[in-house]
């Protein structure tokens, strides 16, 4: 049996050991979260869960995972506002379960809308601002190297808008 040790060093805990299949895929989804710039522990939860073959409430991911109940809090709701993990109804049990999401296009799309989406909105604000600006530059050559710059970054901004519908329709 292999233990999250590797990932997340705990002496002495009482955590139930985790096995090497676990492990790994929970190391898996933390390797993908770093590469979007994601805290650790969004991967760790979305990982267990996604390997978990019964829905999990907060206090086993705490356990399991060896963390904080507020860093696992936080990380599940981070994860259920763009669709990755839902609750699900457990009978008998007062507590809110959880199971990862497997659509990749849910996924993509919670991942678009949520974190994509209004970057790009304030994109938009700010290129406003900048090509008010280029009005006011001068005539000379580095004025109007400036002016084209601008208008690059206009042109990809109106690509990205044009691009995004299509990333979603392209997962289903």
């Amino acid at each position: 049996m292999a233990t999250l040790d590797a990932l997340n060093p705990s002496p002495n805990s009482s955590a139930a050991e985790l096995s090497e299949l676990e492990v790994g895929v929970i190391d898996f989804f933390v390797s993908a979260v770093k590469v979007l710039g994601f805290p650790k522990s969004i991967g760790e939860i979305y990982g267990m869960l996604f390997v978990s073959s019964d829905p999990l409430p907060l206090d086993t991911l705490v356990d399991r995972l060896r963390m904080s109940k507020g860093s696992a809090s936080q990380g599940l709701k981070f994860l259920r506002t763009f669709g990755a993990v839902k609750a699900v109804y457990q009978p008998g049990d007062r507590r809110d379960h959880f199971t990862a999401e497997l659509e990749l296009k849910r996924l993509t799309a919670g991942f678009l809308r949520e974190q994509i989406q209004p970057r790009l909105d304030h994109g938009e604000e700010r290129l406003g601002r900048l090509s008010h600006l280029t009005a006011q530059l001068s005539q000379d050559a580095v004025g109007e190297f400036q002016r084209e710059r601008v208008q690059k970054l206009e042109r990809w901004s109106a690509r990205s808008r044009e691009v995004m519908p299509l990333l979603g329709s392209l997962l289903e």
